[in-house]
């Protein structure tokens, strides 16, 4: 049984559920914030799952960004459009 990341400070947890049905939930948590157009977003989810997320984030239109992890978890952000810009104030002479 393991911690399934929502959003921040907000996880659940299934005590009688296997490991499928673990990934399956998170899977399928991530698959509906796809579809619902969010922009950007960070969660952190199993290892295990990230080869199944890959394909579904690019058919989705979102790129992937990996963040710090340990052996079982990874914090992936969910980047969806053309990067940003870094905007840098510039002084004219003159």
């Amino acid at each position: 049984m393991r911690h399934i990341h929502l959003d921040d400070g907000m996880r659940l947890r299934f005590p009688s559920r296997s490991e499928d049905f673990d990934q399956g939930v998170e899977v399928g948590m991530i698959a509906t914030l796809m579809d619902m157009g969010m922009s950007d977003f960070t969660r952190r989810i199993s290892k295990a799952n990230v080869d199944q997320i890959r394909p579904l984030a690019t058919k989705f239109g979102y790129h992937l960004v990996e963040g710090e992890g340990d052996e079982e978890w990874v914090e992936i952000a969910f980047r969806n459009g053309p990067a940003r810009p870094k905007l840098k104030l510039v002084h004219s002479a003159g």
